[in-house]
């Protein structure tokens, strides 16, 4: 049977390759609580600058990231991800050095073009086994959501001491120990090869952008972050004009908000999973993001009204944040769940620029309440789409390595397997000389599984 424990260099790669994940997400997005505050103060600043400038990096990775995928095929995965860090570096410090709003958007743009996310989960999928790749992901996406709510505290705490534009040289100082990781603790793989399961086939987009249940998913994280980026063009602000919170205060807000929302998601991620109740949660989720945005539109000026804003806010958008990615992998099929994360990634930034752009502009001309009633209407939206969305089957993908006598008896295989009850998909990529199989949690266990997969190991 397939061992289930992780191997020294797959731990080596997991949490190496994860930990430069999450030093570029903390360098990213630690100035973002503070960001419309710091960048009204350049030169030429207006409400629609600032907003592209907070919005301009989602897309650029939404450009950059499938073609440095590409590149890193052809050219290895450490060259790559060694310039990506390189250009990352580069626009964090024109950004910490930009004295107007114009090299502002030149430095997150170039912070954006570092888009090494694909290319560092095509690395890792290159030193883990295929039955430890849902693992590894796994491991790598919780730090992605960690590390993101470390970021949103963690600038705003540091500006207790440091200047705004010291973050983006700290951004730096990370960049240069994921480099330093990069060639010290992560090994070097002895074949790297392009991983269906991990990254995109260009062949498939059509296909899959037709798709209704991926559409779905794909229009909710461009909307949540399209929300969450507007929102922190004016949040950040309301609570400077009228809480009184200054740039240096603001970290006593995010805190308990955060802390409060870290709580909340792990007992409704718990229970969502336990009860097999996914979709009641997931709708939930988004109508809480619909009342935090009331909250925060209907009383600007009343602190306790933002407060429990912020704290709907950052709970919502933690949930929804865990519970998309986790859709996109059961809706997708097994032969091109690359591709569909591929996809999604790109919603999610093009999101990103949307939400910072359209924010910024709404706020010039209809100050606060047009930026939070345009997220209400998005945040709208979105919850009729999710009320009739199908409910998400719970199932596993399972990857089988077939030797090529196996492979020339795969009909007589496959059609074993899809006798066996649960079992959804069967496919096998010759090219890769690897099966996928998309089941029920329980057909795992079941004793003619068991037995077939003994046979074919």
């Amino acid at each position: 049977m397939l061992t289930e424990k992780l191997s020294t260099i797959e731990r080596r790669a997991i949490f190496g390759l994860s930990s430069i994940m999450s030093l570029r997400m903390i360098g990213l997005f630690m100035v973002l609580p503070l960001f419309s505050l710091y960048a009204s103060h350049l030169s030429g600043a207006s409400p629609a600058l600032i907003g592209l400038s907070m919005g301009i990096y989602g897309l650029f990775q939404a450009i950059f990231q499938i073609p440095f995928g590409i590149l890193s095929d052809h050219l290895g995965r450490k060259p790559i991800i060694l310039l990506g860090l390189i250009i990352f570096a580069l626009g964090s410090l024109i950004s910490g050095l930009a004295h107007s709003i114009e090299w502002l958007i030149i430095g997150r743009s170039l912070q954006g073009a570092g888009a090494v996310g694909s290319t560092i989960l095509a690395l890792m999928a290159d030193l883990t086994r295929e039955e430890q790749r849902t693992k590894a992901m796994a491991i790598a996406g919780i730090t992605i959501g960690f590390s993101f709510s470390i970021a949103m505290l963690l600038g705003p705490l540091l500006t207790q001491w440091l200047p705004v534009h010291s973050l983006f040289f700290l951004a730096i100082f990370f960049a240069a120990i994921a480099i330093v990781v990069l060639f010290i603790a992560i090994p070097t793989p002895q074949h790297e090869e392009w991983h269906r399961d991990t990254e995109p086939e260009l062949t498939s987009f059509p296909t899959l952008l037709k798709t209704p249940e991926l559409a779905r998913l794909n229009l909710g994280i461009f909307i949540l972050h399209a929300v969450f980026t507007a929102s922190f063009i004016v949040i950040p602000l309301s609570l400077q004009q009228f809480s009184g919170f200054s740039i240096h205060q603001q970290w006593q807000i995010y805190l308990p908000s955060l802390l409060a929302a870290f709580v909340i998601s792990l007992f409704c991620i718990g229970m969502a999973e336990r009860k097999q109740q996914l979709k009641p949660y997931f709708v939930g989720a988004i109508l809480f993001l619909i009342i935090a945005e009331i909250f925060l539109w209907a009383r600007p000026t009343h602190f306790i009204s933002m407060l429990i804003g912020i704290c709907f806010f950052f709970g919502s958008f933690s949930l929804l944040e865990a519970f998309l990615p986790s859709l996109v992998s059961r809706t997708a099929p097994a032969t091109r769940k690359g591709s569909a994360l591929g996809l999604y990634s790109c919603a999610q930034f093009l999101g990103i620029f949307v939400g910072g752009a359209l924010g910024g502009w709404l706020y010039g001309k209809f100050s606060f309440s047009g930026v939070y009633f345009f997220c209400i209407i998005l945040s709208l939206t979105w919850l009729i789409l999710a009320f009739f969305m199908q409910p998400p089957r719970y199932l596993v993908t399972k990857m089988w390595r077939l030797l090529p006598a196996q492979q020339a008896s795969w009909e007589m295989i496959a059609a074993k397997l899809q006798l066996i009850p649960g079992m959804i998909e069967v496919a096998l990529i010759k090219e890769d000389g690897i099966a996928y199989l998309k089941m029920e949690r329980h057909t795992v266990t079941h004793p003619d599984f068991i037995q077939l997969k003994e046979q074919t190991k």
